[in-house]
């Protein structure tokens, strides 16, 4: 199986033609003011867009914000993304008020050759997501009547069995885009013969949430580092007090059994920054691992686990690294992603940020981000690809 890229699509020509963008727009709004506070995942579209404008094609660019429930909701508008998109292209980006209706059609027909047109969320319409193929595909069929031409750069989406991901492509001809390519081909090192040492660092909330990934890595790594909420669930497994922390009482036992067979692999933290509350203002302190306080819950990793990590990280070649080692949204729960993610940085090392919280974390923390080998759009789907399963919006984009 092969899979046509920007390249072959230009080469063929665009100059006139509609070519449709899915495009993983989906980026953190502020609950209050309603303004983008990382516009990462705009920026990471950019090569594509300005690949297909410079060529002359009328770009039709659509995506997904939030959760909306398959109407429309003004909170998830993608308005504001149309005019940050189009301060970083220097042009107007038109917005069409829908997705597949009167105003999406005008919208369309109206563009010039090198213009743009973002069109409002897709989840605002039911057959984007849903499970009946039926109505999935009838939607398809209305998206796929703007465009001539179909490119998928929306990396971030790529593992959901939706409309714009999945359906659309069966219905033009479709390719992949600068992004998607990137990011298949860097995961595509760290599943095949990766250079050693191998280590990867695991932080975010819940052991549920990784523990596939977990399980599929365990054999391949030299050493995986295990920070953030899930901590707390192997510390438990370990015979440890972790009071009122994170924890998963039903994956106690699975954190067992991992610890029994990684032979050494896994490093837990050896303190962790313990708190009164969930709160940037609580009372807190360093704790070894094995002595939380009943009363006290941990919202990152200590100093001398920051210490440690970095250590671990000293002489790795590969890296990948997915989730926080803490609350890194509060200053006094920030240092331990700060302190490792500055090892990574340091190391001589293939480094890859697995998207969402991590890449959030370089951004919000001031950290060099071309100091990293390659920072992921897609935390879900680079965790779903280094597990091994078939991305859907990648098979779609098979011949």
């Amino acid at each position: 199986m092969t899979i046509r890229n920007l390249d072959d699509l230009l080469a063929e020509g665009v100059s006139g033609r509609r070519v449709l963008v899915r495009a993983d727009l989906n980026v953190p709004l502020d609950k209050q003011t309603g303004a983008i506070t990382d516009d990462g995942r705009i920026r990471a579209v950019l090569p594509t867009l300005t690949a297909l404008t410079g060529a002359g094609a009328k770009v039709v660019v659509f995506s997904h914000l939030g959760r909306p429930k398959g109407a429309p909701d003004p909170q998830f508008s993608l308005r504001p993304v149309a005019a940050r998109l189009g301060e970083l292209l220097g042009a107007q980006v038109r917005f069409a008020e829908d997705t597949v209706g009167e105003s999406a059609r005008s919208t369309v027909d109206a563009l010039a050759d090198g213009e743009v047109a973002l069109l409002e969320n897709l989840r605002f319409n039911k057959g984007e997501t849903s499970k009946d193929e039926a109505e999935r595909g009838a939607f398809a069929d209305q998206l796929a009547a703007l465009g001539e031409a179909y490119v998928d750069d929306a990396f971030g989406a790529v593992h959901r069995k939706h409309a714009s991901v999945f359906d659309v492509p069966a219905r033009l001809p479709h390719v992949a885009g600068r992004l998607v390519l990137r990011e298949v081909e860097v995961l595509a090192k760290l599943t095949g013969e990766p250079e050693r040492p191998y280590v990867v660092v695991l932080g975010g909330s819940k052991v549920s949430d990784k523990l596939a990934v977990i399980e599929a890595l365990l054999p391949k790594v030299d050493r995986l580092l295990i920070g953030g909420g899930m901590c707390f669930t192997f510390l438990k497994a370990q015979g440890h007090e972790v009071g009122t922390s994170l924890l998963e009482e039903e994956m106690v036992e699975t954190c067992r059994n991992l610890l029994e067979r990684a032979g050494g692999k896994i490093l837990l933290p050896v303190d962790v920054v313990a708190a009164d509350a969930f709160a940037p203002d609580a009372a807190h302190d360093t704790v070894r691992a094995d002595a939380i306080p009943s009363h006290r819950l941990g919202l990152d990793i200590g100093p001398e686990t920051v210490a440690g990590f970095a250590a671990a990280l000293a002489d790795a070649k590969t890296i990948f690294w997915n989730g926080p080692m803490g609350v890194f949204e509060m200053a006094a729960f920030a240092n331990g992603t700060q302190g490792v993610a500055e090892a990574i940085t340091k190391a001589d090392a293939f480094s890859v940020v697995g998207g969402g919280d991590s890449a959030a974390a370089v951004r919000a923390l001031g950290l060099d981000e071309s100091s990293f080998g390659h920072i992921s759009t897609g935390g879900g789907a680079s965790l779903e690809y280094l597990e091994g399963k078939t991305l859907p919006g990648i098979a779609a984009l098979e011949d």
